[in-house]
């Protein structure tokens, strides 16, 4: 059965909103011809995808730390500055 369709595995939440967000959301089901709940849907969906992958950078990092794979910032500047002058000494390409 198309997911899309059935609404047993759904769950239902209300959202409070600035009347022109809600505006907003309205003009856009119409110009897509999507409901408003398939767009709000979505953009839950991919801001969960991002927070969720800002978090594990972040447990990422925490777990760098930890193991002391970390970098001074003096090491930082000067492995930047190493990048960059090898760039800029390469001729360029047309």
């Amino acid at each position: 059965m198309n997911q899309t369709a059935d609404k047993s595995n759904r769950s239902v939440i209300s959202v409070h909103t600035q009347p022109e967000t809600a505006q907003r959301l309205t003009e856009l089901a119409a110009a897509t011809r999507r409901s408003k709940s398939f767009l709000a849907n979505d953009a839950i969906e991919r801001y969960l995808q991002e927070e969720e992958a800002f978090v594990e950078a972040v447990k990422r990092g925490q777990a760098d730390i930890k193991a002391g794979r970390v970098y001074s910032t003096a090491e930082v500047h000067n492995r930047l500055r190493a990048v960059i002058d090898r760039s800029s000494a390469e001729p360029v390409r047309p």
